[in-house]
């Protein structure tokens, strides 16, 4: 696979240069080595190794994802709930393309843990991007905990009501219709019913 041309591998290989290079823009010379070409089998030892940095394990799960190596799995779903949120985003692109019929439910998990909402925004969408038996369910169940109002995390309610018109599932409707009057969700909202209706 040609990782260069992948525009969400190269995001990754910036944004992580930027984060490890040294004060004369230096970076180690196992990065350039994990960012260019290379084979599985030294991926999964820059994966699994002890004392590996974060940015080596990212990238070594990143491109394993990526070419549908199930050894990328509990990786790819640490990074997807991460504190921060470019290494959700890259997790999320890798997860979505690995094919693992495990990651649906895994992203369910994380969306609906109400003690990791502030990190839930990347798990929701991937599942709408996935569009898998647990994707309803679980973006009804976020969305309704986000309409109590003052609730502080409406990125991630927006984003359920988005995937939820995305999905187009009439078991959506009620909660769809209970986010109209929602200051930040009516509009999207309108949207989503329109679809279900369409």
């Amino acid at each position: 696979m040609n990782f260069a041309a992948d525009p969400e591998f190269c995001s990754m290989i910036d944004r992580l240069r930027e984060e490890i290079e040294n004060g004369d823009g230096e970076v180690p010379a196992a990065f350039e080595e994990l960012a260019g070409p290379v084979a599985a089998e030294e991926l999964h030892r820059a994966l699994t190794a002890p004392g590996q940095p974060l940015w080596a394990r990212e990238i070594a799960a990143f491109r394993l994802g990526l070419a549908g190596d199930p050894r990328s799995f509990e990786a790819l779903v640490l990074l997807l709930n991460h504190r921060d949120p470019e290494r959700c985003v890259s997790a999320a692109y890798a997860l979505a393309r690995l094919g693992d019929p495990r990651t649906a439910r895994a992203a369910a998990a994380l969306a609906t843990n109400e003690l990791r909402v502030g990190y839930a925004l990347s798990p929701v969408r991937l599942l709408a991007e996935l569009r898998a038996p647990e994707s309803v369910p679980a973006l009804v169940a976020v969305l309704e905990r986000r309409l109590a109002a003052g609730d502080p995390h409406w990125r991630v309610g927006l984003a359920c009501v988005e995937g939820l018109g995305s999905l187009a599932d009439g078991r959506a409707r009620g909660v769809l219709e209970a986010a109209l009057p929602h200051p930040r969700f009516g509009g999207a909202a309108r949207e989503a019913l329109g679809r279900l209706d369409g």
